[in-house]
């Protein structure tokens, strides 16, 4: 089958055809939720680069862009071996933060999964949260697309959690900005969830981001379970680096 990546006519919508492989499944035979991270935030990284904002033209002007949250509900779970097509779209900003949406489709344009997320402007230079005027490699866009997935907002904990699980960053867990690649701590929230959760599958998947974590660090992950709903909390010595929460 041939995999195409296109943008809508007149419009700033960006496609990108796939596969579901067997090694981005989980044990269910289900996509796996940091999986689902690296699909969608690759797409936003490409739908940039293609637009003429490539990483490296970000970096000659200052500039990095950082996911800060998601928000995804699955309606149907991508398998192995299915065909996807992947939309993304940049919405109006809000305050600090870009704004993105996106739609995991099968071959009859079914939606599998939507989500949202959000984006931090920052300076790569003094590491510092830039706001978003600073940023004039394009025009704004002005529109959004209302989507059947919560919003990407402030994630509230419990008041008791427990430890779950410890991680010590290893290189593996690295990307090229040097610091954790966000999908990696979706893999963190997979490995701590309760073993009498592990066979349901998730309607709901919410995670944010609040500090990032470098190599040999250690991210101490303490949890909250409820009849349907798993709350996630990772810490660093220093503090938070993550929150997520999974619906069922």
């Amino acid at each position: 089958m041939e995999y195409k990546s296109f943008f809508e006519e007149d419009k700033n919508i960006f496609h990108v055809q796939s596969n579901i492989y067997f090694s981005q499944c989980n044990a269910n035979k289900d996509l796996s939720l940091h999986e689902l991270l690296k699909i969608t935030s690759d797409i936003a990284v490409e739908d940039y680069r293609q637009r003429g904002m490539s990483r490296k033209i970000l970096k000659d002007n200052g500039f990095g862009i950082l996911v800060s949250r998601c928000s995804y509900r699955i309606h149907k779970w991508p398998k192995e071996n299915q065909f996807i097509e992947v939309e993304t779209w940049e919405e109006k900003p809000q305050a600090l933060q870009f704004m993105r949406g996106y739609k995991i489709l099968d071959e009859n344009k079914n939606i599998l999964v939507s989500g949202k997320s959000s984006w931090l402007l920052v300076d790569i230079n003094e590491r510092r949260i830039l706001p978003l005027k600073k940023f004039t490699l394009r025009t704004p866009p002005e529109f959004c697309i209302d989507l059947d997935c919560d919003k990407p907002d402030k994630i509230l904990q419990p008041e008791k959690s427990e430890l779950w699980d410890t991680r010590i960053i290893k290189f593996s867990d690295l990307d090229a900005n040097g610091h954790t690649n966000n999908a990696r701590y979706a893999a963190f929230v997979e490995d701590a969830i309760p073993e009498e959760f592990r066979g349901r599958k998730p309607k709901d998947f919410k995670i944010n981001f609040a500090k990032e974590t470098m190599l040999n660090d250690k991210v101490e992950i303490f949890g909250f379970k409820e009849e349907n709903k798993i709350t996630f909390l990772g810490k660093t010595p220093e503090s938070v680096s993550f929150e997520a929460v999974i619906s069922y």
